[in-house]
């Protein structure tokens, strides 16, 4: 059973009472200073720094962040989610908003970049060479994030397609619903072996080591788009954050996680 944080209730609650009553949240969120940033699970320890930078940099300021794979926090910004900006680890979330016009024009931009790695808990003795190792009977159990909802899980089905071994080692895969749940599973040794953001390793490099970096020909470039939508409660506070993002700033922060940014 999933455990929901005394937090993330009382935000919920808080949704619900303003609905309830009919008061109009974006007017409280302009007289607060607020905003909420829905952002890709592989951003949460990223994007709680640029938060920090922001906010010490804007009197007034309070960001809050929500963190899940990108295709579910999709689903909660079509379903009327209050949120006022969204980043996606990949481009496909942050497209299917825009067709269905959910997002202020011209404020979607691209931000950063990762990659690919193949990663095996730190003190694990497993042995791989290459991608096509996978199909070996040693390695049991492959984690990946389930390539409908999480862009980290999409990018592995399409590593493992590339070299043959997608049929193979289908049986094998233990889906997690979010890349970072992914992580957890190989620091704790649920997993043989798993298919994560470079980043994400990185974070947690104590507890993980990375076998092998995926070649970027084997899958679509992992592009991280950003932008304001349309239901925004403060529009302009909003802006203001994107552009931070984008900033000298933003950039030093996200290259400094293992991000790549445009210079």
């Amino acid at each position: 059973m999933k455990r929901v944080s005394f937090k993330k209730s009382l935000w919920i609650l808080l949704v619900l009472l303003f609905w309830a009553v009919g008061t109009s949240w974006s007017a409280f969120a302009a007289e607060a200073n607020e905003i909420t940033v829905s952002a890709a699970a592989s951003l949460k320890n990223v994007f709680e720094e640029i938060g920090k930078a922001y906010d010490g940099q804007n009197k007034g300021a309070k960001t809050y962040f929500n963190f899940a794979a990108s295709g579910d926090l999709k689903r909660q910004i079509v379903a009327g989610a209050p949120v006022d900006v969204f980043a996606s680890a990949a481009l496909r979330e942050m497209d299917d908003l825009e067709r269905q016009g959910l997002l202020v024009a011209g404020t979607k931009r691209n931000f950063a970049v990762n990659g690919m790695v193949l990663a095996k808990p730190a003190l694990s003795k497993v042995q791989v060479r290459s991608f096509k190792d996978l199909t070996k009977p040693e390695i049991k159990r492959i984690g990946i994030g389930n390539p409908v909802t999480v862009p980290a899980g999409m990018y592995a089905e399409q590593v493992l397609r590339h070299f043959g071994v997608w049929d193979q080692v289908k049986d094998k895969l233990i889906l997690g619903e979010s890349v970072r749940q992914v992580l957890d599973y190989v620091a704790r040794g649920e997993v043989d072996v798993g298919i994560v953001f470079s980043t994400d390793a990185k974070v947690r490099a104590k507890e993980v080591a990375v076998l092998l970096d995926a070649p970027g020909n084997s899958h679509s470039p992992a592009i991280y788009p950003i932008a304001v939508l349309k239901n925004a409660r403060n529009a302009n506070v909003a802006r203001a954050f994107v552009d931070f993002v984008m900033s000298a700033d933003g950039k030093k922060i996200l290259e400094k996680y293992g991000f790549r940014t445009e210079k």
